[in-house]
């Protein structure tokens, strides 16, 4: 009987055993199940959390309105959110005041976040990936509309470390008629430390067209500005490698410039040199060696650089100049400019604009000017206009002949005229006028070149490529034209004329004509002169 009862007990102890693991069981499967809703609801609500959390994010921080045309989320490897056609428009009341395009638009962007990221606030994104992305600032103007210091409804939702942007454009748009927005292509972008107080780290490449190259720079941007994004701050350091010149019609080289810049979107200071070791101009094909150094302004509303000054070297000539590079709607570039040359080499000028080798003279250059080239299509050589007053000091003519000439004509204008023989002892001479240069040729309304023993005052006119060369006036003499020449029976022959010459307290005052070629000028008497 004993036994009989101890062989139901243990039957009954694997029942109760089984019972209890099959409890468990049954709870973890039940835990799986609920977990697995939970997942799935997880899963179907993370799209529309995220996409609302970057919504009310970009909301909150530019305080306007977002759209976003597609939002997707993969639960493969985390969270990888990606989202495309994301519009931020202008607030209202720019809106109202005719803006028509979004503040900032991107073609698409992604990011990667861990699962608890859900459950953070705010969430926390390490880099951001963006590409196509457009930032549109609203003329001036119309950004006076909106009312200052509005905050819109909403909180910052998620935080980004870094975002990197590819192929993105800059422009900041003008409501004048006679200029065109600005307009920046950047092919790269590194932001980070992207908070809302606080500047953003920045390193960027951008895309100049004229002349062409990439410029490297890296700075700090904002923070973002959201009643006038025109006045977000931004500082930093640039450099601009292999910019070639041959983009810019009538001018060669390659330009190396390094600087750096401070001040808002709308109005930006920027100090820099500029280094081309081989710069030229068409119309002479001579490479020069030109430095500079500058201190400029620009105005982002439409582009406008105002020059304050640009200091310069060519060759070994020193240089400066200021003005204003002001935007021409559909044309390009008006450019006016005050140059001052104190005391340069007049070799180093002909050099580069001349085509004539060696150089027709040398000499010290003193030259006040102003500089203007035109927008349009052609040259710049075709559309350069100077106008101003110069000093020419101890001239020498690089061509022996035209010097011999010189010397002679010094000699007998002294009275000196047995010495008057080639190979005479050069004579240094000086050269003061008012020019005008346009079209490719240089006119003289007054030129008075000085030299021992003579003063000729001549006007005309010579062409830079060296065709055309053209001069006409009168020379002072000290000596009478009786002394002038060697020959003694020639000098006898020649007293009873020198009352007609003589005026003004002067030996002679002869009417002269300078003709033939830069290189190669001819020296005569003006017998056609109205008082000859």
């Amino acid at each position: 009987m004993i036994e009989d009862k101890t062989e139901p007990i243990e039957v009954r102890g694997v029942s109760k055993r089984r019972r209890v693991w099959a409890w468990i069981f049954a709870s973890l499967l039940i835990a799986v199940v609920v977990l697995g809703v939970i997942g799935g609801v997880m899963l179907r609500r993370a799209g529309p959390i995220l996409k609302g959390r970057v919504i009310e994010t970009l909301s909150a921080r530019f305080n306007s309105r977002v759209e976003m045309d597609g939002f997707e989320v993969s639960v493969v490897k985390g969270l990888e959110v990606s989202g495309k056609g994301l519009r931020i428009f202008p607030q209202d009341e720019v809106v109202a005041a005719g803006a028509t395009e979004p503040l900032i638009s991107l073609g698409h962007f992604s990011f990667h976040a861990d699962w608890n990221g859900l459950f953070e606030k705010p969430m926390r994104v390490g880099t951001v990936h963006v590409t196509g992305m457009t930032i549109h600032i609203p003329p001036r103007e119309m950004r006076a509309q909106a009312p200052k210091g509005r905050r819109h409804l909403g909180r910052i939702r998620i935080v980004v470390d870094e975002i990197v942007f590819e192929d993105s454009k800059l422009v900041i748009g003008t409501l004048k008629p006679d200029k065109e927005p600005l307009d920046f292509e950047m092919s790269r972008i590194t932001m980070r430390n992207v908070g809302p107080t606080k500047p953003w780290e920045y390193d960027a490449t951008l895309v100049n067209a004229t002349p062409k190259g990439d410029i490297h720079t890296n700075g700090t941007f904002g923070p973002w500005n959201n009643d006038s994004p025109g006045d977000s701050a931004v500082t930093g350091r640039y450099v601009f490698d292999h910019a070639d010149l041959n983009t810019i019609k009538g001018i060669g080289g390659i330009l190396s410039s390094v600087g750096e810049f401070t001040g808002q979107l709308n109005e930006i200071v920027v100090d820099g040199t500029t280094e081309t070791p081989d710069f030229s101009l068409d119309t002479a094909n001579h490479a020069m060696r030109l430095h500079t150094k500058f201190h400029a302004v620009v105005d982002g509303t439409n582009g406008d650089t105002y020059l304050q000054p640009v200091e310069a070297r060519l060759g070994e000539s020193d240089f400066s100049c200021q003005g204003a590079v002001i935007n021409v709607k559909g044309k390009g570039h008006n450019i006016n400019l005050d140059v001052t040359v104190p005391n340069g080499r007049i070799q180093d000028f002909l050099q580069l604009g001349v085509k004539t080798t060696p150089v027709v003279m040398t000499g010290r250059l003193s030259m006040k000017t102003k500089l203007h080239i035109p927008p349009g299509k052609d040259s710049v050589t075709r559309k350069i206009g100077l106008k101003g007053g110069f000093t020419l000091r101890q001239i020498h003519f690089t061509n022996p002949e035209v010097e011999d000439k010189v010397d002679m004509l010094s000699l007998r204008a002294q009275g000196d005229a047995k010495d008057a023989k080639p190979g005479a002892e050069d004579v240094h001479s000086q050269m003061a006028g008012q020019f005008v240069l346009g079209g490719g040729k240089l006119t003289f309304s007054k030129l008075d070149y000085t030299l021992p023993g003579a003063t000729v005052a001549l006007t005309g006119e010579y062409s830079l490529d060296g065709d055309q060369f053209e001069f006409a006036g009168k020379m002072r003499t000290d000596a009478k034209v009786s002394q002038m020449v060697a020959s003694r029976w020639k000098s006898l022959l020649l007293k009873p004329v020198d009352p007609f010459f003589k005026k003004d307290g002067a030996g002679a005052v002869i009417p002269v004509k300078i003709s033939g070629t830069k290189s190669a000028p001819k020296f005569g008497l003006d017998l056609h002169h109205k008082e000859k």
